[in-house]
Order: C-alpha cells, then sequence, then structure tokens
C-alpha cells in the first residue's frame, strides 16, 4: 500500500501520511477506510512515507519558521510527515480526486460517502477551525487534484528555510484562495470525539494517542500564546526539544482506545501488521510495550452497518 507515483487517477484515491512512528496507525488508518466502506472495490488506498522522500532529511537540523516562531527542522519528530498531505495532487499527475488523512485518523463509517461528494467547484474541502486567523484543519482533506497544479512539496519545503513561507501558514491553508476551500462537517474530522454520528475520528491530542500510553513524550508541542509559548519556547532551548514532557496518558475516552486496538486485532489477523512489526514498533518505543496485551483482550468491533 506504498504510494508509488503512479495513482490510476480515473479512481478516487485515499493517502495516509506517515513516517516510520506513526506506521502502526498508519496500516490501521488504511485497514480501517476498506473495512468500515461497503464500496471498498471503488477506490484505492495508499500510504505515503516521510521517509521516502530524502529533500527532508537533507535540512536535518535547519531553522524555519512556524507561527512567527524560529524553529529547527528534525526529521525524527513525531509529526515529521505533516507536510506530505500536500503530495497527493502530484502523486496523481494532478488528475482526479484524492483524500488524504494523518495516520490517527480511522474511519468508523463509510468513507465511500465523502470521495463521491459534490465539491461544488472547490479545489480543497476539510473541517473548519476554531481559530480566529482563518487557519483551516488540512488533516483531512479532500482534494480536486486538477486544481491543485502549484501544490509542490519539495519546492514549498525548501521555501520555509529560505524565509519565503511560514510552517503555519503553509499547513493551515492560509496560503490559498479562500474562494477555493469549502467545508465539510466536522464529524469527517471528529477531534477525539466519538459518538454516533462521528464518520471518522482523528486522535489529535498527542498526549492520549491510545497507542502510545505510557510511552516518554517524543514531540515537540506547539508554542502559541504570549506566556505559555514564552515558557515552552524557554524549556526547548534550554533542556532540548522533549525535555520535562512527561509521558504519554491513557485516552479518557476508553471506546477510542478499543476501537483503535480492535482494528489492529483485525488488521494483524488478516496478516496487515506481522509479529515482527510489532516487536520492532515495540523495541523503538513507536508503540506501547503492552500492545499485544491490549490487542488480546478488547471486544471485538461491530460489523459494519448496511447503508440506509
Amino acid at each position: 500500500m506504498a504510494a508509488t507515483g503512479n495513482a490510476e487517477a480515473t479512481r478516487p484515491h485515499i493517502f495516509i501520511q506517515t513516517n516510520d512512528k506513526q506506521s502502526i496507525g498508519a496500516i490501521v488508518s488504511a485497514y480501517s477506510m476498506k473495512r468500515n466502506s461497503a464500496h471498498a472495490d471503488k477506490f484505492d488506498v495508499s500510504v505515503i512515507r516521510q521517509e521516502d522522500y530524502p529533500f527532508f532529511s537533507q535540512r536535518e537540523g535547519q531553522s524555519y519558521m512556524r507561527h512567527g516562531v524560529k524553529r529547527v527542522w528534525h526529521e525524527n519528530d513525531l509529526q515529521s510527515f505533516t507536510l506530505t498531505r500536500f503530495m497527493p495532487p502530484k502523486l496523481m499527475g494532478y488528475k482526479g480526486r484524492a483524500l488524504v488523512v494523518d495516520p490517527d485518523v480511522f474511519a468508523v463509517q463509510d468513507v465511500w460517502e465523502l470521495l463521491t461528494r459534490d465539491m461544488k467547484g472547490k479545489a480543497i474541502m476539510c473541517r473548519g477551525s476554531k481559530f480566529k486567523n482563518g487557519a483551516f484543519a488540512s488533516s483531512v482533506m479532500l482534494l480536486d487534484c486538477a486544481r491543485l497544479t502549484h501544490w509542490d512539496v519539495e519546492k514549498g519545503f525548501n521555501e520555509l528555510f529560505e524565509g519565503k513561507r511560514d510552517y503555519h501558514n503553509w499547513i493551515s491553508l492560509l496560503m490559498e484562495d479562500p474562494n477555493t476551500i469549502g467545508v465539510f462537517e466536522n464529524e469527517w474530522n471528529d477531534f477525539d470525539k466519538l459518538t454516533p454520528a462521528t464518520k471518522m475520528i482523528h486522535n489529535t491530542r498527542r498526549r492520549t494517542q491510545p497507542w502510545k500510553t505510557g510511552l516518554k513524550v517524543d514531540y515537540t508541542p506547539t508554542e502559541f500564546g504570549p506566556v505559555i509559548g514564552w515558557i515552552m519556547r524557554m524549556r526547548r532551548k534550554l533542556f532540548g526539544d522533549h525535555a520535562l514532557l512527561g509521558r504519554y496518558a491513557r485516552h479518557p475516552d476508553l471506546k477510542q482506545e478499543a476501537l483503535f486496538f480492535g482494528l489492529l486485532r483485525e488488521a494483524y489477523e488478516k496478516g496487515l501488521v506481522t509479529d515482527a512489526q510489532l516487536k520492532d514498533a515495540m523495541a523503538k518505543n513507536f508503540i506501547r510495550h503492552d500492545a499485544v496485551e491490549v490487542m488480546q483482550r478488547v471486544p471485538p468491533l461491530a460489523p459494519l452497518k448496511a447503508a440506509a
């Protein structure tokens, strides 16, 4: 399921973006898209690995701007994959329709409904944002690839370090013409909320991602706000990117933990995840060390409900 650059543009295509640290989540995400669709034979799913693109590692240790604050690029950060979400149009040859999601996004209803959505002439559809600056949530995007020929990730990535763009403006779609962006229902990118209305659940709170519980925090927090932002910047400068951040906590909604590990167990039983992959991920602290035990004890998932 790896992205090859030869995506068949005549079929809708789902891309799961990831890096090695979140690779198990990406496999589970990809599995959920097909598992919970009554139209799984009508679309393709691929995984985009950040490590497959050398231009990311070539900027290791260099500075760029994020929300007006200088940061240092580290390829091994938990979220170093985020800019690969702008790759699908080029991978599709700037043709057809693509859906791109983070590796911590899991379908719980039929994604075909979104893939076949009338985009009403928009180039992008995504969730709106609660932020006053008009930022959009690009972690789940439905894309009309023919309208996004200006998306070139390598060129844009280099511009970060040349002072020509700010990471926040890029990732929040603030560099796009707002007239080309449409908004879909929040349920297609439900932030840590799992209800009967949820279409895709997004475990966006990194500290409580169910597969990380108990491990040492290995991401660099955002540094917004005049007080908290200053404190976090000083912590990073004095002690290092991940120092004093503690450990990942258990997700407060145990239904979300059960969902992830139920999907993981099914993917494992189908051979999509192997013993070797799980052992390696645990050894590298990519997933919690009791992942197999949790996977074995969660109740079976309910089958996909038939479409009305």
